[in-house]
């Protein structure tokens, strides 16, 4: 821990004023980046929320980052270092608000795309969640459990309704079925893992658990539900 109220600089994070802040800097900063024409100097565009940002550049990526540091030094602020890099999207993977971005290739012919998939991190916090409401003290009645699981599912799949998901939601579902799996053998003490009474289809067909794989794959149909 560091910071707190010995820190004379910068804002806690999770401030409440933290965000408004970040939003008046970076207007300060998108709006010098349109005004001295940066976009067309680097052939770039700036993608921005909140304190967080992806400058994507043809050809002047290090000069762009160059700039964007002397300018955040002359508004009084500093860019993350550890946070900060330059990737060629074309051949490295870079994540931004819990997407991961770059190289994907077609299972059918190996051929090479860009695109964008859910990052392993936004993955990893999914499956923590969905383990922490799946413990042994979780004394809820099962359709009570269903439904928060339900609808944790059905936020994250909609936010991650674009780009490549089929082959990660299906790894999600795998996931959510052995978790509730152990969860209902344990609650009902089946001996063993409990594989023949609480089988995939039972969970998510009986049990009517929430399958990521079987939602549909438009976009459209994604971003109405």
């Amino acid at each position: 821990m560091s910071g707190g109220k010995g820190n004379t600089r910068g804002t806690p994070q999770g401030g409440v004023v933290s965000p408004l802040l970040a939003n008046i800097y970076m207007n300060r900063f998108l709006k010098h980046w349109r005004l001295t024409e940066r976009g067309e100097v680097f052939r770039a565009h700036v993608i921005a929320y909140a304190d967080d940002f992806v400058i994507l550049s043809r050809g002047h990526a290090a000069a762009a980052l160059a700039w964007t540091k002397a300018v955040m030094t002359q508004i009084g602020l500093t860019l993350n270092e550890a946070k900060t890099s330059l990737k060629n999207a074309r051949e490295e993977h870079f994540d931004f608000l819990g997407y991961s971005f770059g190289p994907q290739y077609y299972k059918a012919n190996g051929r090479r795309y860009l695109g964008a998939t859910p990052s392993k991190k936004s993955v990893q916090r999914l499956k923590t969640k969905v383990g922490d409401m799946l413990v042994p003290s979780n004394n809820d009645p099962w359709p009570e459990v269903r439904d928060s699981l339900n609808s944790l599912l059905a936020g994250w799949s909609n936010y991650f309704c674009y780009g490549t998901r089929r082959s990660v939601f299906r790894g999600v579902d795998r996931y959510v079925y052995e978790r509730v799996r152990d969860f209902l053998a344990r609650r009902h003490k089946i001996p063993g893992r409990g594989t023949r009474r609480f089988s995939f289809d039972v969970i998510y067909g009986e049990h009517r658990l929430l399958r990521l794989e079987r939602l549909p794959l438009s976009t459209a149909s994604c971003a109405l539900r």
